[in-house]
């Protein structure tokens, strides 16, 4: 009897162990972000302060990244193949967040493999409405946000339907009017600002 009974609580410690190792890794991440009790929304169509960018008439694209966040991390390769199949023709930035580790410049644009202007400014996600990582925010040659919100529904940005972020992109440059995604493409998931917390 107690042998039985030392078993049952074994397994329902590591039936606990693994509930909670599935809830930090996974199961977290695919909630929406809290929205701050201090956010203070920003609409589609605002002007957006772009003082660390400088416009030449191209759309300007702003990645947040957090290295600290799973989900930035797990998203570099699809942003990085958004700046080689579009670099062309918009300008991209990236913008870290919770720079804690000193991570350089250079060693951001590696990990993106482009060299593309890096900024360590938390004003800018304020500006643009962004509270957690990883987002993307789109702006026009007039200075306006026309798109913010998530890359993808999947956390490896593998459901060519849900590109949102690409999707954004391509009407843009097909001066289409802002795109109208679902909930989804708009509501932040992903890691809150400033820390990578939930």
């Amino acid at each position: 009897m107690m042998k039985k009974l030392l078993l049952g609580l074994w397994f329902s410690l590591l039936l606990a162990a693994i509930s909670v190792l599935f809830w930090k890794n996974e199961f977290q991440y695919s909630l929406p972000t809290p929205i701050p009790e201090d956010y203070h929304p920003v609409a589609m169509g605002s002007k957006i302060d772009l003082k660390c960018c400088t416009i030449d008439q191209k759309p300007v694209f702003i990645h947040f990244f957090n290295p600290e966040c799973p989900c930035s991390r797990f998203n570099i390769p699809h942003v990085s193949e958004l700046i080689k199949k579009y670099g062309n023709r918009v300008n991209f930035k990236i913008v870290v967040i919770n720079n804690e580790k000193s991570v350089t410049i250079g060693e951001i644009q590696r990990k993106f493999n482009a060299e593309i202007p890096v900024y360590f400014d938390e004003t800018i996600a304020k500006n643009c409405g962004v509270f957690s990582t990883p987002q993307a925010a789109l702006i026009d040659s007039s200075q306006k946000l026309y798109f913010r919100g998530n890359y993808n529904k999947t956390r490896y940005c593998t459901d060519a339907e849900t590109n949102y972020a690409e999707q954004a992109i391509e009407m843009l440059l097909k001066k289409t009017n802002a795109p109208s995604f679902d909930a989804l493409a708009m509501r932040a998931y992903g890691c809150s600002l400033p820390k990578c917390t939930k």
